[in-house]
C-alpha cells in the first residue's frame, strides 16, 4: 500500500498548523481512512512519550490521537528541544543524539533528510493518507538551501502543499501574496491551495480577500476558518500560547505556576486550568508570585540550571520560601522537581550548560544529571490516596535522597518521587497525572480544593477534537483539499 500524501505550511509560527492536521486527521478517520500525521522536524521542548520508546512533540502525539493511533517516533523524526537561547538538543527518531548552536545546526540539517525520507517512507507503506505538518514558514529563503521541513521536504518527497495564513494576526493578504513573491517558483508550483484561518465575525465581509489573494498567487481558497473555541480545551504545544495569561477567576483552590524561560510539558496544567473549581495562574516574568495562592507548581523544563538561575532573577524564589513558611503548598514537576532539591549537578553538560548549583533546598534530595535520558510510558498508583495513574516520564536526572523514602507515587512496582515531612512540598518526574480524573481529584481535596467535580479530562479533550473536526469541515471544502493529496513522487503537472 502506498498512501497519498499532503503538506500544510504557514505562513508563519502560531497560524494553525498543528490544530488544523489533527483536525483533519480526524476528519480523515471519520471518512473511513486510516490516517497518519507527520512533521519532518519540530522545535518544542513539550513533548510526549511513545509506547514503544522514544519521544516526539506533543503535537504530533495529539494528532495521533486525532487519527486514533497510538504515538510513534516516525510522525516526528527530527525534535530539537532549545537548551539556550543557540543551543538545541537534536532528536533522532525519538533518541537524543547530541545538542547542536543554531549556526551549525542549519548548516549540517541537511544531512537529517535520510532519516525524516525513512520515517515518511515507512508511513506511506502503512496508511492510506498521510497529513504533513511544516514548521516556521517557506518563506524563510535564507534557510531555503538545506530546508527539511517545508519545501526541502515537499520537494524531495513529491508532496503537495496547501498554505495557511492566519487573519488574526493581520495582513494575511500581504503575507499570502508575499509568500508567493518571495519563494523560488518551483517551490510556489507544490502549493495547490490555502486556507485563511481564525477569522471572526462575518466571513462574508472577506470575500474580497479571497478573490483577491486568488487573482494574486492563482492558487484557490479550499475555506476560511472560523476562531474556533473548540481549540482552548486541546493541549497546545508551543509556549507562544502563555504569552497570554489566563486572568484569574478569584474562586476555587488558587493555583500559580511561574513562566519558565525554557519551560517544558506545561500540557501538564491543562487539566488544572478547565477544572471547574481551580483558579489556575500563569506568573509572568516580572511579577511575583500572587501571595493569596494556595498551590505553586514548578513545571518542566530544558534547562533545569539555566531556568533555576532565571527563577532566582525574578525574586520567584524568594516569593516561594515566603508561601512555604506561609504554609502554601507546592509541587515540582520534573526540572521542577529537581530544583525543589538541595543540589543539581551537571558536569557534562546534559541538560544546557555544565555546572552546578544550590536547589531551593525544600525537599532533602540532590539530583545528579546523566548522559542515559529516561524516556518511558509508565502507569502505578498515587502513595497517598491509591488513585490510579498513568502517563509518562523524560528526564536525563538521577533524584536521590531522605525526602525519597516518601515517594508520592508507585510505578511500575516502584516508589517514585518525594515528600516533605509536613507533604505540603511535593516532587515528581511523572507526566500527565492530572490528565487522570481520580488522581486528580484526590490531589485537589488533599490541597484545599474541591475535588467532587466530575470533569472528565480525556473526555473532553475527545470532544474537543470532535467540535475543531466538526468546525474545519463546516468552513473547508475538505473533499476538494483531500483531493489534492498525491502519492509520493508527485510533481506539479502531473495527475
Amino acid at each position: 500500500m502506498t498512501a497519498r500524501a499532503l503538506m500544510l505550511q504557514g505562513t508563519g509560527s502560531d497560524v494553525g498548523k498543528s490544530v488544523l492536521t489533527a483536525a483533519l486527521c480526524r476528519i480523515a478517520r471519520r471518512r473511513g481512512l486510516s490516517v497518519a500525521p507527520f512533521k519532518p522536524q519540530n522545535m518544542s521542548n513539550n513533548a510526549a512519550a511513545c509506547p514503544g520508546g522514544g519521544e516526539i512533540g506533543r503535537a504530533q502525539a495529539l494528532q495521533a490521537l486525532a487519527a486514533g493511533i497510538a504515538p510513534h517516533t516516525d510522525f516526528n523524526p527530527v525534535l530539537l528541544k532549545p537548551e539556550t537561547d543557540r543551543k538545541s538538543q537534536i532528536v533522532v527518531h525519538g533518541k537524543a543524539v547530541q545538542t547542536m548552536d543554531a549556526a551549525y545546526y542549519m548548516s549540517h540539517r541537511d544531512q537529517l533528510m535520510g532519516a525524516v525520507m525513512a520515517s515518511f517512507d515507512r508511513l506511506t507503506n502503512q496508511y492510506d493518507l498521510v497529513l504533513v505538518e511544516g514548521a516556521g514558514s517557506p518563506a524563510e529563503i535564507n534557510l531555503r538551501d538545506r530546508d527539511i521541513a517545508n519545501m526541502g521536504f515537499a520537494r524531495r518527497a513529491g508532496v503537495p502543499v496547501c498554505l495557511i495564513g492566519d487573519i488574526e494576526r493581520g495582513g494575511v493578504i500581504a503575507s499570502l501574496v508575499g509568500t508567493k513573491t518571495v519563494i523560488d517558483p518551483a517551490d510556489a508550483d507544490m502549493i495547490r491551495g490555502f486556507l485563511v484561518n481564525k477569522f471572526r465575525g462575518d466571513i462574508r465581509l472577506f470575500d474580497d480577500g479571497v478573490s483577491g489573494i486568488e487573482q494574486r498567487t492563482g492558487w484557490p481558497c479550499f475555506g476560511v476558518i472560523p476562531w474556533l473555541p473548540a481549540i482552548t480545551q486541546l493541549p497546545a504545544e508551543d509556549a507562544v500560547i502563555l504569552d497570554a495569561p489566563l486572568p484569574r477567576s478569584g474562586k476555587g483552590l488558587r493555583i500559580a505556576a511561574p513562566m519558565l524561560s525554557r519551560i517544558a510539558n506545561f500540557d501538564d496544567a491543562d487539566p488544572l486550568r478547565i477544572e471547574p473549581d481551580v483558579d489556575f495562574h500563569w506568573v509572568t516574568p516580572g511579577r511575583p508570585i500572587p501571595r493569596d495562592t494556595d498551590v505553586v507548581i514548578l513545571f518542566g523544563t530544558k534547562s533545569t540550571l539555566g531556568d533555576l538561575a532565571f527563577l532566582r532573577s525574578q525574586g520567584w524564589d524568594h516569593d516561594i520560601h515566603a508561601h512555604v513558611r506561609n504554609g502554601g503548598r507546592l509541587l515540582g514537576i520534573c526540572g521542577g522537581y529537581q530544583m525543589l532539591g538541595k543540589r543539581i549537578i551537571d558536569p557534562l553538560g546534559v541538560d544546557g550548560l555544565p555546572g552546578e548549583a544550590e536547589g531551593l533546598g525544600l525537599l532533602d534530595v540532590e539530583t545528579r544529571m546523566i548522559a542515559d535520558k529516561q524516556v518511558n510510558e509508565t502507569r502505578g498508583q498515587c502513595a497517598l490516596s491509591g488513585a490510579p495513574v498513568a502517563g509518562y516520564e523524560i528526564h536525563a536526572g538521577i533524584t536521590q535522597g531522605p525526602a525519597t523514602d516518601r515517594p508520592m507515587f508507585t510505578l511500575n512496582d516502584r516508589p517514585e518521587g518525594a515528600r516533605s515531612p509536613n507533604g505540603r512540598i511535593e516532587g515528581t518526574y511523572l507526566h500527565g497525572a492530572f490528565a487522570q480524573d481520580g488522581f486528580r481529584r484526590s490531589w485537589i481535596t488533599r490541597s484545599g480544593g474541591r475535588g467532587d467535580f466530575a470533569l472528565n479530562y480525556d473526555g473532553e479533550v475527545e470532544r474537543a477534537l470532535d467540535a475543531l473536526a466538526d468546525g474545519v469541515e463546516a468552513a473547508v471544502d475538505v473533499d476538494r483539499l483531500f483531493a489534492e493529496a498525491r502519492a509520493p513522487g508527485w510533481h506539479p503537472g502531473t495527475a
